[in-house]
């Protein structure tokens, strides 16, 4: 348990290191200027590893609204790219306006050390991403009131897999015909703990690609459509499980899984058996993620990102929470869990299914009425 311990409190550490500071770049392709840049940062990002580039395309559509917001908040002119926005200093064109009393134009050089300055400034200082500082962030303010009920109404469908309730009551099963009752508890906690961590560190990975790549439009269009059709196929689960293709484990790959399950007789291997699982259960619970991660990467900046991603996987894990308690105290056996499951595995699809229906649709609805 202790190891466990452990290694959690490692990667709670590695991910918590790497919230960093974000730097915004508009860019247009083929602009001479544009590739100095990207060659300057590629030599100095060595140098700054908590630092995270956001790049915009400047003739997208959703950059253009972005940039206005940018431009006002910083009270800075628009010019000619590349147009940069780090902590309290924006460049636009090569004239840096916060570094000074006054704005002052730098070519050359010169303008590397002044855009050098300004990265040690707001790393320095731990500012503030400049998206906070665009008012309402990314996205309008809508989306953004929007984006808490949106990420616990996800979460909470999401929590409400099957494929992870079965895991866990085998392995706490197994727990219990092994003759170490008083393990349960800790191998219950041990397994949650493995599912949040991981979950929450790839969700990590995942939103800051997006992120750095720069959200575009038909991006959140596609992610929206495919939570339409995970939506309507878990609704079809309810009214004809199991035929055609079911959201849910593979079929080939549930005896590898009860295998390594059913040979876990410890707490350290209930955490290792955490891991793996996260993996199994990637095509039958990453739907509501990924489109929990496209809206978050369109109307949060990174460190408010990473709070929504911790609220949604404790929500995620909570019925395991659950389970292990009500295991360990008596107020049920694994058997009864088990058949509770089986019994309702249609409607745990239906509700999972009108969620991600309501989800794709609102996300649709946003981005085509600029909320997004």
């Amino acid at each position: 348990m202790r190891c466990s311990l452990f290694l959690g409190l490692i990667l709670f550490v590695w991910a918590f290191s790497t919230l960093g500071t974000d730097l915004l770049v508009f860019s247009e392709q083929g602009c001479p200027q544009c590739g100095r840049l990207e060659e300057f940062l590629e030599r100095v990002l060595p140098n700054y590893p908590g630092l995270n580039i956001l790049r915009y395309e400047i003739h997208d559509p959703d950059a253009q609204d972005l940039l206005d917001r940018l431009l006002v908040a910083y009270g800075a002119e628009l010019g000619s790219v590349p147009i940069l926005f780090i902590g309290d200093v924006a460049a636009v064109g090569g004239t840096y306006y916060g570094l000074r009393d006054e704005p002052y134009a730098v070519s050359g050089r010169v303008e590397e050390l002044a855009l050098q300055e300004a990265i040690d400034r707001a790393i320095g200082s731990q500012a503030v991403s400049p998206l906070e500082r665009a008012g309402d962030n990314q996205g309008g303010g809508l989306a953004s009131t929007l984006t808490i009920p949106a990420v616990v109404l996800a979460a909470l469908a999401d929590s409400l897999n099957p494929c992870t309730f079965a895991v866990l009551v085998l392995l706490l099963g197994t727990l219990l015909v092994a003759g170490r009752k008083g393990k349960v508890l800790q191998a219950g906690l041990a397994f949650t703990g493995a599912i949040y961590l991981s979950y929450f560190l790839m969700g990590i990975g995942i939103f800051s690609a997006i992120q750095a790549a720069g959200v575009q439009r038909p991006f959140i269009l596609a992610v929206s459509c495919l939570a339409i059709l995970l939506g309507l196929w878990n609704t079809k689960d309810f009214f004809a499980y199991g035929k055609w293709f079911t959201i849910e484990v593979p079929k080939r790959w549930r005896p590898t899984m009860k295998r390594i399950t059913a040979s876990v007789v410890s707490v350290p291997g209930a955490f290792a058996v955490g891991v793996v699982d996260s993996l199994f259960l990637l095509p039958c619970s990453s739907g509501p993620y990924i489109a929990i991660l496209a809206l978050l990467s369109k109307t949060t900046s990174r460190s408010q990102g990473i709070i929504y991603l911790l609220l949604y996987n404790f929500i995620f894990v909570l019925p395991l929470l659950v389970i292990t308690g009500a295991v360990h105290f008596g107020f049920t056996t694994t058997a009864r869990a088990e058949r509770w499951r089986s019994a309702r595995l249609g409607k745990l699809h239906l509700i999972s299914g009108i969620v991600m229906l309501l989800l794709g649709i609102g996300m649709i609805i946003a981005v085509q009425f600029g909320y997004m």
